[in-house]
């Protein structure tokens, strides 16, 4: 023992390095909403700046979260998408785009009031909603405007 002010034994731990494969499907695991900035935006929803024409360019559903950190119904939307987020995992992307930071972004979409979300399907045009939706309007909205249920 290596003399401490409290004596304890010293244990001396020799690693090996093992290579094990696991086969998980990350995309069940991974629960996680995305902050997009208007850069991002381009590359997953729709380049606003070089197409006229709406045309999503994202793989599954969505809904995007426009929201401010001082606004207090986006405060109690928060919790309710990152339930929802891992409800609908896998079937639906959700986004956040926060708009004191990525103002062009919010005057884009003319977002004037918070918290506004915006339902992007996979086919078709994007609808907006605004205020703080309780969990069974979310729901509704992903069924019968993004065609996706549980």
């Amino acid at each position: 023992m290596i003399g401490t002010d409290f004596d304890l034994p010293i244990i001396i731990i020799n690693f090996t390095f093992i290579n094990i494969s696991l086969n998980i499907n990350y995309q069940n695991l991974i629960v996680m909403i995305e902050h997009l900035t208007a850069e991002t935006f381009k590359e997953k929803i729709f380049d606003y700046e070089n197409n006229k024409e709406w045309k999503y360019q994202g793989e599954l559903p969505c809904i995007i979260d426009f929201y401010a950190d001082w606004c207090q119904p986006c405060k109690m939307v928060a919790p309710v998408l990152e339930e929802l987020s891992e409800d609908y995992s896998g079937k639906l992307n959700i986004y956040k785009v926060d708009t004191e930071q990525e103002k062009e972004l919010a005057g884009v979409f003319g977002i004037q009031s918070i918290p506004s979300l915006l339902f992007v399907p996979i086919e078709g045009m994007p609808q907006m909603a605004q205020g703080a939706l309780p969990k069974e309007t979310f729901e509704k909205a992903f069924k019968d405007v993004l065609q996706v249920e549980k």
